[in-house]
């Protein structure tokens, strides 16, 4: 009873301590490292010993087009019922211009001397054959132009309709501000006080051409004007989608300029092909053609909707 009292009392040594801490560590670390390598090679798959895991490509994500998840990106403002072809001129210069054309009394005096005067007006792709080829079939009242710029392409067609003796109006529908560093490419254009007369060389482009009395600019957004000539029931033949080449600008235009579109009427649009933003207007054409089962016809580098 005294020697198991002594042994239960027995405190180690202060010199041996250290020594089986120090050893008591390696062993640990084997133990642990035994058990984590038996229960790697219990859980293994022995198929993956032979041959290299399989490498799967990344995945597409393919969504199909649900129309009815696009309705509450679909306009539903009611158009009014269509006003007369030939009311549609005065009816704007009314409401816009307090009843004064913008080309009265133009140029104005300050800006005389600043304006080029020239028969060939900068554009892309303005004389195309589809132009002939849709006013030919189309025979235009009301023609709508998204996306003027400096009037190449209207004034193209404002040509063309004279030819063919049609009494057709074209709004050109721009807010003539250009783009974020356009001056480096079109240093003539004067500029004062940060405003860059697109504008006015537009008007002076017209001018020029004598193309007063067919052409009627509509300075102001796309998306307010196309909106204001929906509730004013001013409807077009021939809508062309021209201005932002981004796959949101194209979409809201191609959509609210299709609202205007009179029955049997055709929407056009330049750049189909064009690599800006991934090809935006090219998906904005695909997917409303999708949408609304309509086909995609290519006429050069622009892309045409008929509705009949």
């Amino acid at each position: 009873m005294k020697t198991e009292q002594h042994h239960a009392n027995r405190r180690l040594s202060p010199t041996l301590q250290p020594k089986i801490i120090k050893t008591a560590k390696p062993v640990a670390y084997f133990i642990l490292l035994l058990l984590t390598y038996s229960f790697g090679y219990l859980s293994h798959n022995p198929a993956s010993t032979s041959s290299p895991p399989p490498q799967f490509p990344e995945p597409v994500i393919r969504l199909p087009i649900n129309t009815t998840e696009l309705n509450p990106f679909r306009i539903t403002a009611r158009c009014a019922d269509p006003i007369p072809p030939e009311t549609v001129r005065r009816t704007l210069v009314d409401r816009l211009f307090n009843g004064t054309s913008p080309f009265d009394n133009f140029p104005p005096p300050h800006a005389v001397e600043k304006l080029r005067r020239t028969k060939r007006v900068k554009g892309w792709g303005s004389t195309g054959a589809v132009f002939e080829n849709l006013i030919r079939r189309v025979q235009p009242r009301t023609v709508v132009e998204v996306g003027t710029f400096l009037g190449a392409s209207a004034i193209h067609m404002a040509e063309l309709t004279r030819q063919l003796g049609l009494q057709t109006q074209i709004l050109c529908v721009d807010d003539f501000r250009g783009w974020a560093g356009f001056k480096e490419r079109f240093l003539d254009i004067p500029i004062l006080n940060g405003d860059v007369w697109l504008f006015y060389q537009f008007l002076q482009n017209v001018v020029t051409f004598n193309k007063t009395g067919s052409i009627l600019p509509v300075p102001f957004s796309s998306g307010s004007t196309l909106m204001l000539l929906c509730e004013w029931g001013v409807y077009a033949d021939l809508v062309e989608i021209d201005a932002g080449h981004d796959f949101l600008s194209a979409w809201a235009d191609i959509n609210r300029g299709f609202r205007i579109l009179r029955p049997g009427g055709v929407i056009f649009g330049h750049d189909y092909f064009t690599a800006a933003d991934n090809r935006g207007v090219r998906r904005a054409v695909d997917l409303f053609a999708k949408v609304h089962n309509l086909k995609v016809n290519i006429d050069g580098q622009h892309w045409v909707i008929y509705t009949s």
